[in-house]
Parts: structure tokens; C-alpha cells; sequence
């Protein structure tokens, strides 16, 4: 029961991006009390589903919007397979390794298409000044931003494109790493 309740706030959460009021969880659940809510939602907590902020309102956890991982599917012949649940994950778990430092904008051009980043997609990108060689990148150069490749040769760092259409990019005065890019984000269909 308490796993239809958690779904039923899921599909809530999907639809509103917030999490029910207690009068919204009465009708969400069918219930007619609050008193009936109260005690789903300490069930909830006591699952690790939810947790209470200091004025009792309730947040989604890690295990929020869990997504089941089936298995493998493959990308050349095709073979045959069994539905497997191997786990469940949320993108959050999958994706941000430091949720105060990472945030996702959304790509304009096609100087990067060859490494796989086409316009129109995301890229989640977390926040640092530490970059290693061959990293993706969020830069500033000279006074504008821009997404590629960080490069070194004997005259320092550069930015090379995933694009062949594309020159490097060399400082004329100053350069820095404002974010490394952890993933990309694309969207099918509507």
C-alpha cells in the first residue's frame, strides 16, 4: 500500500514540480482525514521516500523518482532478451555528483557536434576552475563563454572545437574554466 501511496505522489510531483499539500494527499490517496495523510506521510519518512523540512512540509529524497535500469540493449545485431529489473536509480544519483555546484544550459550552435553535443541539447556542467586536458568545457575567453575542448601546446591552453568547420580558440589576454561538462541531455519527441 505504501508503495501505491509513493507512486501516487511521484506521478503528483512529475505533474506539479512540488510535492501535494496535506488536503492534496487526502484527495491524491482518498482519504477524508488529515489525520489518515499524517499517517502515510510518517510511513513515508520512516521509508526513506520523504523527509519533513523544519515546517513540516515535505521534500522528495534520493529515492524520489526512482527509475528502474533493465539491462542492456543492443546497438548492433539485435538479440534476444528477458525484461530484467536490475536496479533502480534517479537521474539526480546518475548524473550530479555535486548538486550545489552543477547546473545545465542549454547548447546553441553546432561547433561541437562531432564530440556529440548538437544544438538544442543540455549539458549538465559542474561548477569548477579545475579542468583536466581533453575535458569538455565551459570557458571564458577574453570576455565570452563558450563550450569545448581544453587543450595545452608549448604557447599554454587552448579551446578546440568538436567541429573541423571550426578554428581553436587562443586567448588574446585571458582564459579560465568555469565548468566541466558531466553529461549531455537530448530530448526525442514531444
Amino acid at each position: 500500500m505504501i508503495n501505491d501511496h509513493k507512486a501516487a505522489l511521484d506521478r503528483f510531483y512529475g505533474s506539479h514540480k512540488r510535492m501535494p499539500t496535506y488536503a492534496e494527499m487526502a484527495t491524491l490517496f482518498g482519504f477524508k482525514s488529515k489525520n489518515a495523510v499524517a499517517k502515510v506521510v510518517d510511513k513515508l519518512v520512516d521509508a526513506g521516500a520523504v523527509v519533513k523540512d523544519h515546517l513540516g512540509r515535505l521534500a522528495p529524497t534520493s529515492l524520489f523518482g526512482e527509475v528502474k535500469m533493465l539491462g542492456l540493449i543492443e546497438a548492433g545485431i539485435p538479440a534476444a532478451h528477458e525484461e530484467e529489473t536490475l536496479d533502480t536509480t534517479t537521474l539526480d544519483e546518475w548524473l550530479i555528483r555535486d548538486r550545489e555546484a552543477s547546473f545545465i544550459l542549454r547548447v546553441k550552435g553546432d561547433s561541437m557536434e562531432e564530440a556529440g553535443i548538437i544544438e538544442g541539447d543540455f549539458v549538465l556542467v559542474e561548477r569548477t576552475e579545475k579542468a583536466k586536458l581533453g575535458d569538455i568545457v565551459v570557458a571564458e575567453v577574453d570576455g565570452s563563454w563558450t563550450l569545448k575542448y581544453l587543450r595545452q601546446n608549448s604557447q599554454g591552453y587552448y579551446l578546440e572545437p568538436g567541429n573541423k568547420k571550426y578554428r581553436n580558440i587562443y586567448p588574446e589576454t585571458d582564459m579560465r574554466v568555469g565548468a566541466v561538462v558531466r553529461s549531455v541531455i537530448r530530448r526525442y519527441g514531444k
